[in-house]
């Protein structure tokens, strides 16, 4: 079982930068494709990107691509998506999730969620 925990949410204005991270614990990330997801209140979660088990192939979402940056650090066991740009339609709850398969899932594994709110 593995245990994942979102951090770097929180308020910030239209074109402003926020970094999110997210840890796990419970096992190593080394050897898995992870991934980030979003949900916006009363829409459904969305995909926003995803990473293979190497690192060498990310892919995102058209919505965020050129502004979100998915990465990952296998010595700290961590996950992060750099967020750029950032406009009040990226305001949303942010999952991570590990897959059980490929950078296209399935997502086996979720955190529990962090807020990214986006002021205009």
């Amino acid at each position: 079982q593995v245990q994942l925990v979102e951090s770097g949410g929180g308020v910030v204005q239209a074109g402003g930068s926020l970094r999110l991270s997210c840890a796990a614990s419970g096992r190593s990330l080394s050897g898995v494709a992870l991934g980030w997801f979003r949900q916006a209140p009363s829409k459904e979660r969305e995909f926003v990107a995803a990473i293979s088990r190497s690192g060498s192939i990310t892919r995102s979402a058209d919505s965020v691509k050129g502004r979100f940056t998915i990465s990952r650090d296998n010595a700290k066991n961590t996950v992060y998506l750099q967020m750029n740009s950032l406009n009040p339609e990226d305001t949303a709850l942010y999952y991570c999730a590990v897959s059980g398969g490929n950078s296209y899932g399935p997502w086996d594994y979720w955190g529990q969620g962090i807020q990214v709110t986006v002021s205009a």
